[in-house]
């Protein structure tokens, strides 16, 4: 949805609060000029909405008395399947806009429910929980997320103004191959002409997207979910780690998942290559998969692994010898 018409909408909903409404307070509630609420308000009679206006000193715009929007036709999962959507997908930091656009979607869609449907929603609303916590969302800006996503399904060209995690601006043009969604953040993924390969971005650090014209054909057989977790796990870091593990892929995976190793056959081993800003949380995770390993490299890797064994061997000591001081001595 591009942003004018989000704002026209933005307009009905104000509307819909009862009363009238003055120009100028539109034009700040809107973050428009007045001529453009006008124009606004001429799109709304043009979608048969009767929008009045009011003459006088305190005249605007209102509704015409006794509208109200149209009951929205879901049958009861569907109108779960919409809900809960929107609240998962505002917890999972997936929701592209402001808090406060999707607790308005929300409700809207509750204000025009059945009244029965929508106390039974409310009350799994109050109620419901979820066991894992609510992410940060990194808002991205939500028509840049559509543009893109229109001109990977197009296979269409697109101009990204980008800034990279280091802070430096750069205009390219990519062939998008698809859009992911990652641990609470959007990724695009695609062909990047200045750089002469496949490259992921970060949608929230596009500040703009422009389609050009031509277009292009993705490779066969591409993944964009797999290129994105191995872009993630590629991305450079202060330590390169390598490590042989005499294990299979799958059991590999159960603690590397595609966003922190990328593996490599060799022979019955596979070789793990992590890039890691701290290596303290890698031993525990090679002791938990508990299968032979040689750490090739770094040094600093293999001096942790020897620690955390220490540490072990130590806390096992600790409670043997807590149990023979605890245990009943013998009488002679």
């Amino acid at each position: 949805m591009t942003r004018p018409i989000a704002r026209v909408l933005a307009l009905l909903e104000i509307l819909q609060g009862g009363g009238t409404r003055t120009v100028a307070e539109l034009a700040g509630r809107l973050d428009v000029d007045e001529r453009t609420v006008r124009r606004y308000v001429e799109h709304l009679l043009d979608l048969d909405i009767p929008v009045r206006s009011v003459r006088g000193r305190h005249g605007g715009y209102r509704l015409a008395p006794g509208y109200r929007m149209p009951p929205l036709m879901l049958t009861d999962e569907e109108a779960l399947a919409v809900l809960l959507g929107l609240v998962a997908g505002r917890r999972a930091g997936l929701v592209t806009t402001s808090v406060a656009a999707a607790e308005s979607a929300v409700a809207k869609v509750r204000r025009v429910l059945p009244e029965a449907l929508g106390r039974r929603l409310d009350a799994l609303l109050e109620v419901a929980d979820f066991t894992t916590p609510a992410r940060p969302s990194l808002t991205a800006e939500a028509e840049v997320l559509l543009a893109v996503a229109e001109a990977a399904r197009d296979q269409r060209p697109v101009k990204l103004a980008y800034t990279a995690a280091h802070g430096r601006s750069s205009e390219r043009v990519v062939e998008p191959y698809g859009v992911v969604a990652h641990s609470g953040r959007w990724y695009l993924t695609g062909f990047d002409s200045s750089a002469g390969q496949v490259r992921t971005f970060r949608v929230d650090r596009i500040e703009r997207a422009e389609p050009q014209d031509g277009t292009f054909s993705a490779p066969t057989g591409f993944d964009p979910a797999r290129q994105v977790l191995t872009g993630i796990a590629e991305a450079p870091h202060r330590h390169e780690v390598a490590v042989r593990i005499q294990a299979t892929a799958e059991e590999i995976r159960a603690v590397f998942p595609p966003s922190i190793a990328v593996l490599e056959a060799d022979g019955p081993w596979v070789r793990a290559r992590i890039r890691a800003e701290h290596l303290d949380w890698i031993p525990p995770r090679l002791a938990a998969l508990d299968r032979p390993f040689v750490i090739e490299r770094p040094d600093a890797l293999l001096d942790r692994m020897r620690a955390l064994a220490a540490r072990l061997t130590g806390y096992a000591g600790s409670s043997s010898s807590a149990t023979s001081s605890n245990a009943p001595s013998s009488l002679s």
